[in-house]
């Protein structure tokens, strides 16, 4: 018996309850984000259509800004006719979890003979008091784009798969040049939190919910020192002109750029319709600090669960394990994404992909022997959140400095721990 026959046998026992499916075809609602700007979403509703053509899957699309609250709307109240939920993030996921949003998979795992270990510690990265609430479907890891014709023109070495942060800083002030529209700055650090916050955490010596932030000192000195070297752009003027982190790359203005695997597909897309003018471009291992093993990055991870609401949860249910398998894992990848599950035949539909860079560099790049989630799953981590990034931003805009806006983390956060 497969897994989704056993899982099947579980639901009807009653050990699940669901409504009943109709009898030519059940339609499932599934909640997600920037549909129109996400090439997977539909490849995997089509494969997944094409095994059970007894279910149909819509979605709704609550947006990227407000996702998780506009979600956390939905839910509320039990009048959502949302079958399958998209969790975009950890504190996204905790909240669910405390509002009782979602179903506890736990036991349909084990009843439908699914195997955690494929998913490379994911599972247990997800895993709250025993019970887990969502599957992973998407795991992107954070890597170096760079822009070779930049390179080539400085008469510069590309950037290694075995590069350390000092390395990363030093290449970056090397690769600035020019003044006013003929700028080129060397590298450029999004206004996210997690692009200065991240590298301190890949020792696996601390992380961004202990409460104590001494350690960030490091990566708040080395791109506050980038920025007033000139070889960044400054995240004042980044935040006031609400730059997105692609235009810069596709305009041919920064020479690297570390980002998330995401950024693959559209990259590739961007170049084919003419819109990214880097045309000549790879990608390498996200720099690791000195003494860690080249390959260690920071990840995220995307999950799938089952609205606690559900009218349809036994279809529902089908779509989360679809979506979380090999099956589902080379739908997405056919579109340059990185799935969550990663085989050497996912991975090799995405280098193999047209217009993916073919040197041996960028090929090995998405190869990792570890990855560090920027937030663990913690039930207090939204609160944490607002303290980090209120602190991140004053630090990053000079108004306060760097130890003042620590202690503020520090003081914030062990706030919260011991409420």
């Amino acid at each position: 018996m497969n897994r989704i026959a056993k899982a099947a046998l579980f639901l009807t026992a009653g050990l699940m309850p669901f409504a009943a499916q109709a009898a030519d075809q059940v339609t499932i609602n599934w909640a997600l984000w920037d549909w129109d700007a996400t090439a997977y979403y539909q490849p995997v509703i089509d494969a997944f259509e094409a095994k059970y053509p007894d279910i149909k899957v819509d979605h709704t699309d609550l947006g990227s800004s407000d996702y998780s609250t506009m979600l956390m709307t939905q839910l509320s109240g039990g009048g959502s006719d949302l079958d399958v939920v998209q969790i975009k993030d950890i504190p996204g996921y905790a909240n669910l979890i405390k509002s009782n949003s979602l179903l506890d998979l736990s036991s349909y795992i084990k009843e439908a003979g699914i195997n955690t270990d494929d998913f490379g510690g994911l599972i247990e990265e997800l895993t709250v008091d025993s019970g887990l609430y969502g599957l992973p479907f998407r795991s992107d890891v954070w890597i170096l784009y760079y822009n070779k014709a930049l390179f080539d023109k400085a008469g510069h070495a590309y950037p290694t798969n075995d590069m350390t942060w000092d390395d990363y800083a030093k290449i970056a002030r090397e690769m600035t040049s020019g003044m006013g529209a003929n700028k080129v700055y060397g590298a450029h650090f999004h206004t996210w939190r997690s692009t200065v916050q991240m590298p301190c955490i890949l020792d696996g010596k601390y992380s961004l919910d202990g409460g104590e932030y001494d350690f960030l000192k490091v990566c708040y000195d080395r791109v506050l020192g980038l920025q007033n070297d000139k070889a960044i752009r400054s995240y004042a003027a980044l935040k006031t002109s609400s730059t997105h982190y692609s235009g810069p790359f596709y305009n041919g203005e920064i020479a690297m750029m570390h980002m998330g695997s995401w950024f693959i597909g559209t990259q590739i897309a961007k170049v084919e319709s003419g819109e990214s003018l880097a045309k000549d471009w790879g990608i390498a291992s996200f720099p690791h600090p000195e003494g860690v093993k080249p390959g260690t990055t920071a990840a995220t991870i995307t999950s799938v669960g089952v609205s606690a609401n559900s009218k349809h949860k036994e279809a529902a249910l089908k779509f989360v394990d679809f979506i979380s398998s090999a099956e589902g894992a080379k739908a997405i990848a056919s579109t340059g994404t990185l799935p969550a599950m990663k085989t050497d035949d996912v991975l090799s539909i995405i280098t193999s992909k047209e217009g993916f860079p073919q040197d041996e560099t960028s090929k090995a790049a998405l190869k990792t022997v570890k990855g560090y989630l920027e937030m663990p799953v913690n039930l207090k981590a939204a609160k944490m959140e607002v303290i980090l990034n209120r602190a991140h931003d004053a630090i990053m805009t000079d108004n306060i400095s760097i130890e003042e806006g620590i202690k503020e983390m520090n003081e914030g956060v062990q706030a919260i721990i011991n409420e």
